[in-house]
């Protein structure tokens, strides 16, 4: 293998899960490093060069990992959410659109100089905003009430329309004669819905018959389901040209609203798979760029993307939304929220090259201009949109409740001390009598087994970030750390430590079937009833310059046992048996402290006089 390509496949993947990593740790939009990591590996330094690595394979990749992400993207969508908002969604599908591509059309004719057929086809383009960008900026913002739903079944659907629409206007730029074109272009509509919403349909009936019947094995159930997308895909795409996106978003929506199989693992599976997609997507087209494209591009381009985020969008949501449910400040929300992503930078590059090879050469814009917008609009909402959210008093506030499952006396007396400090705790458990005694205490309390259908749809998480297992039996503690990793994520999740004798247990779940393993060394259910049972009692100490960790731990010694740390934000942070906690002045310790650890706090107090 010659080493150049061997050089460039890395690099892809190397850049593309380091932009995303980096991207997590400055809490800033993905794609805003994988936009930068490919143009500085692209055009800058020649690192990548996608044609010379894929060839006559770079756009068909790109379409089919594109698809695979919009399917991904119709598992996320449950029809049950349309009850409240289809009419608005309704219309920003179809009003929104329309407005959306004749105002860019408009101004892309007007400020980029571009002939007609161009300005359509750019309008077309940017129609899309995409789950790529739309679905990690909602989890920045949490926006309340319809706000979150419209706007993720906004990014899913308007994806397969946005890149239908373009075919359809390059299809009519091809054929050159109006009534020609126009006629092609309704039958290609017509075509595309019976093909592509079809394909989808069967292929997602064909598949959940088979995991309905147990006739795929359990190991073999995340590559069926990846077969089968990729093969509708196939199929639609031959039959009618770019409806294989259509019918990858009707198969997953149509998978995610069945009642008959559970598919969540596949739904786990293929959103990992997703994000290696996209940054490796985003490495590659951002590398596709020409630096020579992005200089001939008019000074006007700058107009033209503030046009798009200050007249396109605002117009758009205006007109979609009137004489609805909607408040003003959630309109300006919506206003206010439409990132480019993944979808409109591969349709800008496929379209723009067939173009130019038509000999059309002004379609050489198309691509430079779409990821400017991509860059442009991804940087001002990503910033932005949160900020936004909240001066709008639309914003939901950072999750920083506690599920606690098990209700009994001491896990109340922690709750108790999070409920001081104003952290939503909601308890959990099968015993009346122990919810009974929580609820007379002012909890919120949910009874019955979390890990029941039931739970999944009336246990209201609102304002919950972490769960904590802190029942006697390890594996119900195993088991709810299992089913609430894909609510809160692993790190988030935590659990008893089991007792020594299930420590080294055959019977004991492997460490990635568990939760995080809580307050220390030997701090077992048994262990923790003892000491609650005992002298012990809890304890709050804040950390300030004056009065350290060090401090605290030469007062209490061993005789103190950290529970949970509350940093400055509020945000609750139990300590882990494995990651000593990393403490900062203004934090708040929650300690389970013995009767001779306060002896010791005494005495020191008594010398100081």
């Amino acid at each position: 293998m010659d080493s150049s390509i061997l050089i460039g496949l890395a690099a892809i993947f190397v850049l593309g899960i380091g932009a995303q990593w980096l991207s997590w740790q400055l809490r800033i939009p993905s794609i805003l490093p994988l936009l930068l990591c490919g143009f500085i590996a692209g055009p800058v330094t020649g690192l990548i060069d996608p044609e010379s690595l894929f060839g006559d394979l770079l756009f068909p990749v790109v379409s089919l990992s594109v698809g695979v992400i919009l399917f991904e993207g119709g598992l996320s969508l449950k029809l049950s959410e349309l009850a409240e908002m289809g009419k608005v969604l309704r219309n920003l599908i179809l009003i929104g659109a329309a407005v959306t591509w004749g105002l860019v059309a408009l101004m892309a004719f007007l400020l980029l100089d571009v002939p007609v057929s161009i300005a359509l086809l750019i309008g077309a383009v940017l129609v899309v905003t995409g789950p790529t960008v739309v679905l990690p900026l909602l989890r920045q913002v949490h926006p309340r009430g319809q706000l979150g739903p419209i706007l993720k079944w906004e990014a899913i659907l308007i994806d397969p329309l946005g890149a239908t629409l373009a075919l359809l206007v390059f299809q009519g730029i091809v054929i050159g004669e109006t009534t020609a074109a126009t006629l092609e272009v309704g039958l290609a509509i017509v075509r595309t819905i019976i093909v592509g919403g079809g394909a989808g349909m069967l292929g997602a009936m064909g598949l959940t018959v088979l995991l309905r019947r147990y006739w795929i094995p359990d190991f073999l159930q995340n590559p069926v389901t990846m077969m089968f997308v990729v093969g509708i895909f196939a199929v639609s795409n031959t039959l009618q040209h770019e409806s294989g996106l259509l019918a990858v978003t009707v198969m997953g929506i149509y998978l995610a609203n069945q009642k008959s199989t559970d598919i969540r693992h596949i739904a786990e599976f293929k959103e990992n798979l997703r994000v290696l997609l996209i940054s490796g997507l985003f490495i590659v087209l951002a590398a596709s760029l020409r630096i020579e494209d992005l200089r001939q591009l008019p000074w006007t381009t700058l107009a033209f993307l503030g046009a798009v985020i200050l007249i396109v969008r605002p117009a758009a949501v205006a007109l979609a939304t009137w004489r609805s449910d909607l408040e003003l400040r959630e309109r300006a929300l919506l206003a206010w929220f439409a990132p480019r992503g993944i979808v409109a930078a591969a349709v800008a590059s496929i379209f723009s090259l067939r173009l130019e090879e038509q000999g059309i050469e002004e379609a050489a814009i198309l691509a430079p201009l779409t990821f400017v917008v991509i860059a442009g609009t991804v940087t001002l909402y990503g910033l932005s949109a949160r900020p936004v959210a909240r001066l709008l008093a639309v914003a939901q506030p950072n999750p920083k409740g506690v599920l606690i499952v098990g209700a009994h006396r001491w896990a109340r007396a922690l709750a108790s001390e999070l409920k001081k400090e104003e952290i939503t705790v909601l308890m959990a458990d099968t015993n009346w009598a122990l919810i009974s005694s929580a609820r007379f205490e002012g909890f919120r309390t949910y009874f019955g087994n979390v890990l029941s259908e039931h739970a999944s749809e009336e246990m209201n998480l609102d304002g919950i970030g972490r769960m904590l297992a802190l029942t006697p039996n390890d594996e119900v503690n195993s088991l709810a750390a299992m089913h609430f990793t894909p609510d809160f994520g692993r790190a988030k999740v935590y659990q008893l430590a089991p007792e020594e004798a299930q420590a080294v247990d055959r019977r004991r779940p492997a460490p990635h079937l568990r939760g995080r393993d809580l307050f220390g060394e030997g701090m077992t259910y048994d262990r923790l009833k003892e000491l609650f049972s005992g002298p012990a009692t809890t304890k709050k100490t804040r950390i300030t310059e004056e009065f350290t960790y060090e401090h605290y731990q030469e007062l209490y010694g061993d005789s103190a046992i950290l529970l949970v740390v509350i940093d400055e934000s509020g945000d609750p942070k139990p300590v882990t048996a494995i990651d000593p906690p990393k403490l900062r002045s203004g934090d708040l310790l929650v300690s389970l402290v013995t009767q001779r650890g306060d002896e010791v706090v005494a005495e020191n107090a008594g010398s100081g006089d």
